[in-house]
């Protein structure tokens, strides 16, 4: 049961008046006809926009954001690399007022560190030529005193912050919660279905004003997350593109290889050496994997980078912003960056150790292939739960994953 004072603190929805969950037909990342001036957006973001290089939306943010500018609550799923993000990044900024105001008017939280650093990105690319919008993320592994620091020289309009170091501030009473407007939850599923996470939300909820639009997404949404998920929002506008094809990723070739565990460091360095590759993210399990597998391969003179949620604060972000500015072009990682994080160029996923879940595996996948574009995902089977999983997977997912050929047309996964 989720942990509120009461039922109308944060009404359930389950009721007649509630709208359908609209079925999407969609079979693959479409493009949208119409162009992002259809929005009536702000002269500023759509400028900021066009400096980017967009033309024209993604089909979830063509269903999302005319909604979502109308201050609307939005409960979303969508596959990977569709451009949810951008889609309550443009509607806060369209909506946000800060003239005069100073005070902290949206809240996003996410479950990362590397999730809150890319989406504070996102918001700096698109409020380019709005300057008087401040934003500050917040997260653990920075010295507390810092944050704090950082409040009382400046209260930000929008914050993006993990739960805990979020409402670390909000007991100390150095982040004022009681003037939000937009509050945001991304990767939704994520940030409810642990027990702790969620008990952080729903404590930083209760800060938040009653009155406010509340947004959440997810690239998925089991049917008791979706319940829980309906209770911090009011008459929500559900979206679901892509339902009908369960999920799967336009674009994106995956196969698999049965193996003995000790043949797969030779493999994966064969597969090194024969792909053509912009960036690939390889997936262990454990850290002491990673580790290991980060060292053989620059004994192998694959210059990786390897990182994971122990990892030092500092050597995370360096990490991250090595691999995003295309100075590494292989990093080994546990199931961190597996959800939400965008890297433009991965085309090659590499399931060194396979994945736990059919969910964990969408996610993981889902790193290339990002909008649309083509990629490859490789998966190492080894145990009988390996072929459980990915068994699991074609079922759930209605997808045909056949074995690794010889051989592979660099054509069928390089975008030109």
């Amino acid at each position: 049961m989720v942990d509120y004072h009461s039922d109308e603190e944060f009404p359930s929805l389950n009721n007649q008046d509630e709208q359908p969950l609209p079925k999407g037909e969609v079979t693959h990342v479409t493009v949208h006809a119409s162009g992002f001036k259809d929005f009536l957006l702000k002269p500023e973001i759509l400028r900021a926009i066009g400096d980017c290089g967009f033309e024209h939306p993604s089909e979830v943010q063509h269903q999302c954001i005319p909604q979502a500018t109308l201050g609307t609550d939005v409960l979303c799923q969508a596959k990977s690399g569709m451009g949810k993000t951008a889609v309550f990044v443009l509607s806060i900024l369209q909506q946000i007022e800060v003239t005069g105001v100073d005070a902290v008017l949206c809240l996003v939280l996410v479950h990362t560190r590397e999730m809150a650093f890319q989406i504070k990105e996102e918001f700096e690319r698109f409020k380019k030529y709005l300057p008087e919008i401040r934003t500050r993320v917040f997260y653990g592994g920075v010295p507390v005193q810092q944050d704090k620091a950082a409040l009382k020289q400046s209260t930000p309009h929008i914050v993006i912050g993990t739960p805990g170091r979020t409402l670390q501030l909000a007991r100390d009473n150095v982040l004022k919660l009681n003037s939000v407007k937009y509050f945001v939850l991304d990767e939704c599923d994520k940030m409810l279905e642990a027990n702790d996470m969620r008990r952080d939300v729903q404590n930083i909820f209760k800060l938040t004003p009653h009155t406010k639009q509340v947004m959440m997404f997810s690239a998925t949404l089991a049917p008791e997350i979706r319940a829980t998920c309906k209770r911090f929002m009011h008459n929500p506008k559900e979206i679901c593109i892509n339902e009908g094809a369960k999920l799967t990723l336009h674009g994106l070739q995956q196969y698999y290889l049965i193996l003995e565990e000790a043949e797969k460091n030779r493999k994966l360095v064969d597969l090194l050496d024969a792909l053509e590759f912009n960036q690939v993210i390889i997936f262990v399990r454990s850290v002491d994997r990673a580790e290991f597998l980060n060292k053989i391969l620059n004994e192998e003179n694959f210059p990786s980078i390897c990182t994971y949620g122990k990892l030092q604060h500092d050597e995370r972000i360096k990490n991250y912003k090595q691999f995003k500015k295309f100075n590494s072009r292989i990093m080994v990682t546990t199931n961190l960056m597996g959800r939400g994080v965008d890297f433009e160029r991965v085309n090659v996923v590499i399931n060194y150790d396979m994945a736990p879940s059919e969910d964990t595996y969408l996610h993981r996948v889902g790193r290339a292939g990002r909008f649309g574009t083509k990629g490859l995902a490789i998966s190492f089977v080894t145990t009988n739960d390996d072929k459980d999983v990915l068994e699991k997977v074609r079922k759930k997912f209605v997808v045909d994953i056949p074995q690794l050929p010889e051989q592979i047309d660099a054509s069928t996964y390089m975008t030109a």
